[in-house]
């Protein structure tokens, strides 16, 4: 294998496990809301998620990008500003319909990361008719997860790193991105505390 597609791979993976290890930092605590309980939640969980992506596309569309594949593991603490505002929007999504305490690891990352890797996330949740269930994930479990999803997160970011090399049109996609994808946080969020979910006591 020719040098350059080695480092390349190593990269790849390296990145994978390192937004793997900062996937599950972040979730590590769920995020205290101050939001009441809505009389009507929907409603307010739409203003709550409009507001959560656009303080996210201006924090991404200000941060940038360096070239090459190692540079991938600079924009971690880039992601991990997005990821928090994401954070908070899901809690305090789950606080406006009244469902905080039901709000857990596993219920997190489902909502910030299933519409990135919804595959990743067969070891924790099966569905039961209409009704989705959630299953108690072990570390091992998790850490299998936050891998999963930091690979599909690389692919994605590698895919999109080309748009840096032109830094307005960048920076105007990359906060165009930020908006859609923190977009997409807040409607997992709100399609999953609008259901009577379950959380069962067996491992999987």
């Amino acid at each position: 294998m020719p040098k350059k597609k080695q480092e390349k791979k190593l990269a790849k993976a390296t990145a994978a496990q390192a937004i793997g290890k900062a996937i599950l930092g972040l979730v590590s605590e769920v995020p205290t809301s101050h939001e009441a309980q809505s009389p009507t939640p929907h409603e307010r969980a739409r203003e709550i998620q409009i507001a959560g992506a656009l303080r996210a596309a201006g924090v991404s569309g200000a941060l940038a990008l360096p070239p090459g594949p190692f540079a991938l593991l600079t924009i971690l603490p880039d992601l991990g500003a997005v990821w928090k505002l994401q954070a908070q929007m899901v809690a305090d999504i789950a606080a406006a319909y009244g469902k905080t305490a039901k709000l857990s690891q596993e219920q997190m990352l489902y909502c910030l990361f299933r519409h990135a890797a919804a595959q990743a996330f067969r070891d924790v949740t099966l569905r039961v008719g209409e009704r989705l269930v959630f299953r108690p994930a072990t570390m091992r479990v998790l850490q299998k997860l936050g891998e999963r999803v930091g690979v599909k997160l690389t692919q994605r970011v590698i895919a999109k790193s080309v748009a840096k090399w032109l830094p307005v049109v960048g920076a105007v996609g990359v906060g165009a991105y930020a908006y859609y994808d923190t977009t997409q946080v807040g409607a997992t969020a709100i399609e999953l505390f609008e259901q009577d979910f379950e959380i069962t006591s067996a491992e999987p």
